[in-house]
């Protein structure tokens, strides 16, 4: 048995004395302070830092209440019940998103040797599709393989015909902006709600014109335009003539995924404030009531030798045709009524009252129709608004002929106007 003496200990007490030698009391800080402190030295992202917030909330406004910190951010009891739990009193990291991703993932099921077989396959046959191949990889190797697998490595090793137009496609589908879908659109059965617009593309000779084309997806109103080019700027004109000629506001229209309906077109009808939509790649059906209006258009005017290669001469002739088809012309889907008829209906149904014209309105646009003056290619809406009168004629002619009146027509005018 061994016995340990403890000597005391040899304390050498200070030389000075006095007040100097005391320390500070320490103070520490308040969760709160030390929480947002810790969080900004770990710089917490801005989610963590949102849900540490609910976490100060609770500990201090909400007097330890979970229900109530919940109703104070717009979160569910679970949802925080959850998040304190992994913050456990002070664990600021644990606010962050963890990874989603499956802990049991996917593994490549493709052996070397059939990847070397498919490999092979592909490069004898560079045009041949995975079909094919899985076909041929049978009859060689008497073993078979999904079309899947044989996509797999076509995209591993990049064995396609043209690499560079291959990975230009891809650039383009991962940079496509997301497009509404006109299948997504509740449609109300209201004039102006939505206009469908296409285009017809005539080939004569070496030349081509086209024709543009609208129509109204309830009242069945419709206009149409020619053009010698399909561009966006083309299609602005369009829009702001077919703005002026409706004077309502359009709430919608519905166009194919055609060059004419990007770029200039999308900037009118940003300031329009009209919403796009599109239809769906290589679907007419989509646009079917345009699409029956061009075939209208086509078999009841340009086959009967109305067409001509000079776009002036086309849109005056074309005119006389959208009169009688507006306004004289029956429709079986408005219960063979006109266009105009069934609008007229319409308001005198939301006791709304049309603007009455004089007697000698239409003859005179008639007499105004055939002097042929011209005015720029593209209108400025504005302008026509102040200087024209809002008459359904008399739009339908200056916005389809492009036409002025002028001073020196004085008389004409103002029997227009009268």
């Amino acid at each position: 048995m061994k016995v340990f003496s403890v000597s005391p200990p040899n304390i050498i007490q200070p030389i000075f004395c006095g007040n100097c030698w005391h320390r500070k009391p320490i103070e520490l800080m308040d969760n709160a302070s030390r929480w947002r402190a810790m969080a900004k030295d770990v710089e917490l992202s801005a989610k963590a830092l949102l849900r540490l917030e609910w976490m100060i909330f609770y500990e201090t406004a909400g007097n330890k209440d979970a229900y109530e910190t919940a109703k104070h951010f717009a979160i569910t009891a679970k949802t925080f019940y959850k998040w304190h739990k992994r913050f456990d009193n002070g664990l600021i990291y644990k606010l962050e998103d963890e990874s989603r991703a499956p802990i049991n993932k996917r593994e490549w099921t493709v052996t070397i040797e059939q990847q070397m077989r498919v490999k092979k396959l592909r490069l004898k046959h560079i045009h041949y599709g995975k079909n094919k191949l899985k076909k041929l990889y049978f009859d060689e190797y008497n073993e078979t393989i999904s079309t899947w697998k044989i996509e797999c490595v076509i995209r591993r090793y990049g064995l396609y015909p043209d690499k560079a137009k291959q990975d230009k496609s891809l650039k383009r589908l991962k940079g496509q902006i997301k497009k509404n879908r006109i299948q997504k659109l509740d449609i109300k059965d209201e004039h102006w709600f939505l206009f469908h617009l296409d285009t017809i593309v005539i080939y004569w000779g070496s030349a081509k014109r086209y024709i543009l084309t609208a129509i109204d997806h309830h009242g069945k109103i419709a206009y149409a335009r020619s053009y010698k080019n399909k561009s966006s700027r083309s299609a602005k004109d369009f829009l702001y003539r077919l703005h002026y000629l409706i004077d309502a506001d359009i709430t919608n229209i519905q166009t194919d995924n055609g060059s004419e309906f990007y770029l200039e077109f999308e900037q009118a009808l940003k300031e329009l404030e009209i919403l796009h939509w599109f239809s769906r790649p290589r679907t007419p059906q989509d646009n079917s009531i345009v699409e029956r209006f061009n075939q209208t258009l086509e078999y009841e005017w340009l086959n009967d030798g109305n067409f001509t290669i000079d776009c002036n001469k086309l849109n005056i002739a074309m005119t006389e045709w959208l009169i009688e088809y507006n306004f004289h012309r029956p429709h079986e889907k408005l219960d063979y009524k006109t266009p105009f008829e069934y609008f007229e209906d319409t308001l005198e149904s939301n006791n709304i009252l049309l603007p009455m014209y004089s007697a000698r309105t239409k003859y005179c646009i008639w007499f105004l129709f055939m002097l042929g003056y011209w005015v720029p290619k593209f209108i400025d809406q504005r302008r026509i608004a102040c200087e024209y009168p809002k008459s359904s004629f008399l739009s339908v002619l200056i916005l389809q002929t492009g036409m002025s009146l002028t001073l020196c027509f004085g008389g004409l005018q103002s029997a227009l106007l009268s």
